[in-house]
């Protein structure tokens, strides 16, 4: 199976919401991340290819978690 770029962001975007929304997943991802992710595209990936979602997928959790942190804390600076 070949994808290109956009294919590929727009798994990365699918999957992480998925595993962003389930407790679940998000643990099934941090043990095995490459297992996870071909059960849930049900498909087996060419190592490489995998290996790039599970990098987008990490990194695109990473920064939403990150942003979603900085937005609680931008109340504590608001004027009164």
């Amino acid at each position: 199976m070949n994808l290109n770029e956009t294919q590929i962001k727009e798994k990365i975007e699918e999957i992480t919401e998925k595993i962003k929304n389930s407790d679940d997943l998000l643990d099934d991802f941090k043990r095995e991340p490459v297992k996870t992710l071909e059960k849930l595209l049900d498909i087996d990936l060419p190592d490489e290819l995998i290996e790039k979602i599970v990098d987008g997928v990490k990194a695109k959790i990473t920064v939403d978690r990150a942003s979603d942190l900085l937005g609680g804390l931008s109340g504590l600076f608001k004027k009164k």
